[in-house]
């Protein structure tokens, strides 16, 4: 995993960069942890596809596949 690849690397040079780049924002935003609704904490992390749960209060919340989208 270089440091411009990030974590597309793991596919080397196949699939085209474009494709690379797309899959490396998808995985950043999987990571990242967001706000919880309920306690305003930055803990809700994702759990599994479209379930995402908070660390602190334990919360649990059905949202974006990716990315953690409040209402």
């Amino acid at each position: 995993m270089g440091k411009k690849t990030g974590s597309a690397g793991r596919f080397g040079s196949k699939y085209g960069k474009k494709i690379r780049d797309k899959i490396k924002e998808i995985d950043a935003k999987k990571k990242k942890k967001y706000k919880c609704p309920s306690c305003s904490r930055i803990a809700v992390v994702r759990e599994a596809s479209g379930i995402w749960i908070c660390k602190k209060c334990g919360a649990k919340y059905a949202s974006g596949a990716y990315e953690f989208k409040s209402k």
